[in-house]
């Protein structure tokens, strides 16, 4: 990402920011609520057009071959369930052809065990618990082998032994992949467990990059979680550091 900006009227919802994400990295984009995470997001994913700058996934601009920078994204968040009134399998198969995955009986067999889903095959998606369904949106963003995934809130409002599992998950694709993952969260535990470097938002602006782990110390904070307050209550302090 180079100089991503997208403006409403005069205001500016992202801020000339850029970033990129690495292979085999996980990338914290952090800030609190209206900072531009999620509006980041949706410009990587193509559903809304950068006012400016350029998005550049494998080497494909998406502003010109969108399909094909596409092809090697995938992404996962609690507020965008699946079809509830499809089967897990039925949504698999559906977004599987979507992407054009080869062996895509095989592709599906394979997620439905690593994610613990196989009982659960037939069974349809809105009945399923907060956890089963993560677990199925999990296997949907990873169908396509994606080089970038994106993570919005992965394991909001999931209870601490399914959001361990969804992490544990999340790192094993990572390490066996080597694709990147870009990941928002609001738990700072979770952040400082699973990221390799973190990006803070404020106001549309990075304003501090590093690792989740000494990141804190460099501006004198004790935790991640003091941090990620001093970004939300004091920017203007901590840009001058």
């Amino acid at each position: 990402m180079k100089g991503l900006t997208k403006v409403y009227g005069a205001a500016a919802a992202v801020d000339h920011i850029s970033f990129e994400v690495g292979s085999g990295e996980i990338v914290g984009l952090l800030g609190p609520n209206g900072a531009g995470k999620t509006t980041t997001i949706n410009m990587i994913l193509g559903v809304l057009r950068p006012s400016a700058g350029s998005i550049r996934i494998e080497d494909v601009d998406l502003s010109l071959h969108r399909s094909r920078a596409l092809d090697c994204t995938n992404f996962a968040a609690v507020y965008a369930p699946l079809p509830g009134n499809l089967t897990v399998e039925q949504n698999l198969r559906i977004f599987g052809m979507l992407y054009g995955v080869a062996n895509l009986s095989q592709r599906i067999e394979t997620l439905l065990r690593q994610f613990a889903l196989l009982r659960f095959r037939h069974a349809k998606c809105g009945v399923l618990s907060s956890g089963e369904q993560t677990r199925v949106c999990l296997a949907k963003a990873l169908l396509n082998r994606p080089r970038l995934l994106l993570l919005d809130e992965p394991t909001a409002s999931l209870d601490p032994a399914v959001a361990a599992d969804i992490r544990k998950m999340i790192l094993e694709f990572t390490a066996e992949s080597a694709g990147g993952v870009l990941w928002t969260s609001h738990n700072m535990y979770e952040v400082q467990e699973v990221c390799d470097r973190v990006l803070f938002l404020s106001h549309g602006k990075i304003l501090l990059e590093g690792n989740p782990k000494t990141l804190p110390r460099e501006h004198g904070k004790s935790t991640l979680e003091e941090l990620f307050i001093a970004v939300a209550r004091e920017p203007l302090a901590l840009e001058k550091l």
